[in-house]
């Protein structure tokens, strides 16, 4: 079976200028309360995919000791690869290819950011992950795949889970195959070595009743450390022996997620200071404006776009299309697919030149591996990763490479790139000092 959106009314904002922040959050709430159950969709259709690790591979060498850490808190490499734990991780060195942050010169544009994210990365039977992967790649650019821990761990191993609130076992998505689960390993070592970045969506994605939004601060922690657990224990729970070690350390290179429905957030980010995390995507939403921190940690909400040439605002996530074009139905009308496809991608490149040609704040997009109303949340991501990655002083960049960035500039220039409405295109000299 299909899962189904739970049902919530959206209500469509008319104007894109900033109103006091309690409203905007207010009217973000509103629109996705119950938007984000869906990434687990390719879990339920038929099961065609076929292992793509290699049946020769090897575990690779029997665990090292871990590298130490030097004075700035970053480890130490010596050149080797340092199996982790059990064997399914390893640590290999610092990520290649990422993007080398520069502070801005005086008078200088800024780069104009986009960030396209998906929730709950899996390498299911649509193989949605590896195109997105390799789509990046194609246009040199790099994405934020948040990873959902259960997809590591086998259905025949779910009592290991236990949700908060929930009894052993329970999860609102379905548990994957151990195909999928070699699959998803595959593309998840892949993703990491091009450049991207691997967050988190957490576990049992429970929303709503007992979800995130109900949950304590240690109620978080434990959500958290089951997510560890899982992706650094897949070898034991799996017993795959013919599959070699992620080549990155969880501990390290994890350093943000967002919550199941956008859910929690303020519990979450106070769970999440133990460890070192740098950026929340968990935000109900806000205007397209220069990013600010919440309780030290950068925060990346999804943004108000304008839809339908402009007519209304609403969120830049593939749901909140779905909602607004066939009332939150997976199957709508298939004569309307080529206008509502061409609908969406008018309302990601509206929201791209807005800021692109006024503030330079970044773009944000994200959304789910998904089939909905014959696929067309996805064929519009198609193209507007070959529209935008490809303009010049573009960068297509992961959560992680802008919580980079931001860090590197100064306070001052921050603060004064924060007061510009979207469309605004100031002077650059009176803003960047």
């Amino acid at each position: 079976m299909k899962s189904t959106p739970h049902r919530h009314r959206a209500r469509r904002r008319r104007s894109f200028r900033r109103p006091g922040r309690p409203h905007v959050v207010t009217l973000a709430v509103l629109l996705v309360v119950a938007s984000v159950v869906a990434g687990f969709l390719a879990l339920t259709r038929p099961d065609t995919t076929t292992p793509t690790a290699s049946a020769g591979e090897k575990a690779g060498k029997s665990p090292a000791p871990a590298p130490t850490a030097s004075a700035t808190g970053q480890p130490t490499w010596d050149g080797k690869t340092h199996v982790l734990g059990d064997g399914s991780t390893s640590y290999t060195g610092p990520q290649k290819g990422t993007l080398k942050p520069q502070p801005l010169k005086p008078g200088e544009k800024p780069p104009q950011f986009v960030v396209f994210s998906w929730d709950g990365a899996l390498e299911g039977s649509d193989h949605l992950f590896s195109h997105y992967r390799e789509l990046a790649k194609e246009y040199n650019a790099h994405m934020t795949f948040f990873l959902t821990g259960i997809y590591l761990l086998p259905k025949s191993k779910k009592a290991l889970y236990h949700g908060p609130m929930h009894s052993p076992g329970d999860a609102a998505i379905d548990y994957p195959t151990d195909e999928h689960i070699r699959t998803t390993l595959e593309q998840l070592r892949l993703a990491y070595e091009e450049g991207n970045d691997i967050g988190t969506h957490f576990n049992g994605h429970f929303c709503g009743d007992k979800g995130g939004g109900d949950w304590s601060v240690e109620e978080w922690k434990s959500e958290i450390d089951q997510f560890y657990d899982f992706v650094e224990h897949w070898k034991t729970n799996t017993g795959f022996t013919d599959v070699p070690p992620l080549p990155f350390d969880f501990k390290q290179e994890v350093t943000g997620g967002r919550a199941p429905c956008l859910e929690g957030q303020p519990n979450l980010l106070k769970a999440i200071k133990s460890y070192g995390w740098r950026y929340d995507a968990s935000s109900p939403g806000d205007f397209q404006i220069w990013p600010s921190k919440k309780n030290g940690v950068w925060d990346f909400p999804l943004q108000m776009l304008p839809y339908e040439n402009g007519k209304y605002q609403g969120l830049s996530m593939d749901f909140n299309f779905l909602y607004n074009q066939s009332g939150g139905e997976t199957s709508g009308d298939p004569a309307k697919y080529p206008q509502w496809e061409k609908t969406t991608v008018d309302s990601y490149l509206a929201g791209f030149d807005r800021v692109y040609y006024g503030s330079r704040a970044p773009l944000f997009i994200g959304n789910h591996f998904e089939d909905w109303n014959g696929g067309i949340y996805m064929k519009a991501i198609d193209q507007v990763v070959k529209n935008v990655c490809t303009k010049p002083e573009v960068k297509c960049v992961s959560f992680k490479e802008l919580a980079d960035w931001l860090d590197v500039q100064t306070p001052g220039n921050l603060q004064r790139l924060r007061t510009l409405d979207p469309a605004q295109s100031p002077d650059w000299s009176s803003v960047v000092k």
